[in-house]
């Protein structure tokens, strides 16, 4: 038996101008034990159709057509109502942004017990007890501190392995991952990737990974299929597709796919080109519940005009910390920032305003950086409007 079995499928969403459809006739299967990834660019249809399969799609969606069935049971058509007795029980998500999937106002432990109350346990004792068995499952310490503590005081990773805790609190038949990893940084992805797999082997699971990462697919994954504007444009084994038996669009992503070909490093700067940003001896300190966290220790940093300078570490080593001491929304402890001949840390709140016109932040996650009551017109054009560059139909433009 399938842990599940999608066939011919098909999903529109509302728009303003009518129906716009986002999966045309997608079929493919996930076998008990087995991990099968949904890969494909930005919009291919590749979340809407893993959400479609299991009931979850967002109230703008629509399913037009296609069957599925979960760990034997047909649920094709059934209501939001009586899909709650599947979700859950067999059926596990992952979702993608712990940030905006956990309850800002909720303990851990509550939304991890929340799963096993819905379905039915009432004593308290056994779910504390199963929420920290849980939490020790998914390889987290100090569990009950954990479960005591609110989303916003752990990190990317423990708030990742709480969601998946969540999604295998009764141990369902499929576990669908949608790009639960994808803010991670690399230690931390590779942690949970591991967990998941072992999961799927002590539990038998079948997993349904969604994912526009092809080496992560191409390490995780048996089989694959590949969307493209929501239409399979190969499906197989892993290392058929990807190893140079798949369809031109396959062999594209995987010639674009940085991690899938041979490293190529770009040539040293020039080294006359002139320093555009420079940090020297920076450090900043932070008070959290009565300790001193020393975020960032006497850095220095030299970029010169015209190039890229990549900051890496894991979670928590203090880079996010200094590209906000770089663009004046943080104030160093020790040290000083120039940029373009700006002394960064002199400046006063006043005069951030004309900085911030030539010195801007891509943010790391639109779900929370996003305003979901503005349009993405009203977004795009906040900075023409806010400095005086555009307005009214010349913004709009």
């Amino acid at each position: 038996m399938s842990a599940l079995i999608v066939e011919d499928l098909v999903v529109d969403y509302q728009g303003r101008r009518g129906l716009v459809r986002a999966v045309d006739g997608v079929s493919f299967t996930v076998a008990p034990g087995r991990t099968v990834a949904l890969v494909g660019e930005t919009g291919s249809g590749k979340t809407t159709a893993a959400l479609a399969a299991i009931g979850m799609l967002p109230p703008a969606g629509i399913r037009a057509a296609g069957r599925t069935v979960v760990d034997g049971t047909d649920i094709t058509g059934w209501s939001r109502r009586r899909l709650r007795g599947v979700h859950g029980t067999r059926v596990g998500l992952i979702p993608q942004d712990p940030t905006s999937s956990l309850d800002p106002l909720l303990t851990v432990g509550t939304q991890v017990g929340e799963a096993l109350r819905i379905h039915g346990e009432r004593d308290r004792a056994v779910v504390r007890a199963e929420v920290s068995h849980l939490l020790q499952r998914v390889g987290l310490t100090d569990v009950d501190r954990i479960a005591r503590s609110y989303p916003h005081q752990l990190s990317g990773g423990q708030r990742q392995r709480v969601l998946i805790a969540g999604a295998i609190a009764l141990r369902p038949a499929l576990l669908v991952a949608d790009e639960s990893t994808s803010a991670l940084d690399v230690t931390v992805q590779r942690r949970v990737l591991d967990l998941i797999d072992e999961l799927r082997e002590e539990d038998g699971s079948g997993v349904l990974f969604v994912t526009h990462d092809l080496a992560v697919a191409a390490e995780r994954a048996d089989e694959i299929v590949v969307l493209r504007e929501g239409r399979v444009q190969d499906a197989g084994p892993i290392r058929i597709v990807l190893g140079g038996a798949g369809a031109g669009y396959t062999r594209s992503l995987v010639e674009n796919a940085p991690a899938l070909r041979p490293a190529a490093f770009r040539a040293a700067p020039d080294a006359g080109q002139p320093v555009q940003v420079t940090a020297q001896g920076v450090s900043k300190t932070f008070s959290t519940h009565g300790d001193r966290v020393r975020a960032l220790d006497g850095v220095d940093l030299s970029v010169a005009r015209g190039t890229t300078h990549a900051i890496v570490g894991e979670s928590g080593s203090g880079k996010s910390t200094l590209a906000r001491i770089v663009l004046g929304l943080e104030q160093a402890s020790e040290g000083s920032v120039t940029v373009g001949g700006t002394r960064v840390t002199d400046l006063r709140r006043g005069d951030l305003r004309g900085y911030h016109q030539r010195v801007q932040l891509v943010h790391q996650s639109p779900f929370a950086s996003l305003d979901p009551s503005r349009t993405i017109l009203d977004t795009v054009a906040e900075p023409l409007k806010r400095f005086g560059i555009l307005r009214g139909r010349a913004a709009r433009r």
